[in-house]
């Protein structure tokens, strides 16, 4: 089975990471090798366990495109959105045994090195990808 690991942030956590000041403790250039020396080697342990189908880190959301529609018209707005705090930031594909081994693997990225505030409301989600229509159900 295929779970997706979806992990959140906002604007303010990418500029934090940029050194941005933020009204909040800005990351270190150590903080931020701590955090991405992590990643690569829960990267790597996920390739060598064959449980790694694919990872993505997402651009900040400034950077980011809305489509939606208004009055029956296409309408695209540029971000960040003041009405969106969280974003997706970053997501793994894992293939895996059950649902209880993917949590366990998501579970690993609480341990990622970062600064406290951070930690404190950092989260992960873990979703089944649907592979046909009759998993859609639930």
């Amino acid at each position: 089975m295929k779970y997706m690991i979806l992990t959140y942030a906002s604007q303010q956590d990418y500029d934090g990471m940029g050194g941005k000041d933020t009204g909040k403790p800005a990351w270190t250039a150590e903080d931020f090798a701590a955090m991405g020396a992590f990643m690569e080697k829960f990267n790597n342990d996920l390739v060598e366990s064959g449980e790694l189908v694919e990872t993505r880190a997402l651009a900040a959301p400034v950077l980011t495109r809305r489509l939606g529609s208004k009055d029956g018209s296409s309408v695209v707005t540029d971000g960040p959105y003041a009405e969106t705090q969280e974003v997706l930031a970053g997501y793994w594909i894992v293939e895996c045994d059950s649902f209880d081994r993917a949590t366990e693997i998501a579970a690993r990225l609480g341990d990622t090195p970062a600064p406290e505030f951070v930690r404190a409301t950092a989260y992960a989600d873990i979703r089944p990808i649907v592979e046909g229509q009759e998993d859609l159900v639930g």
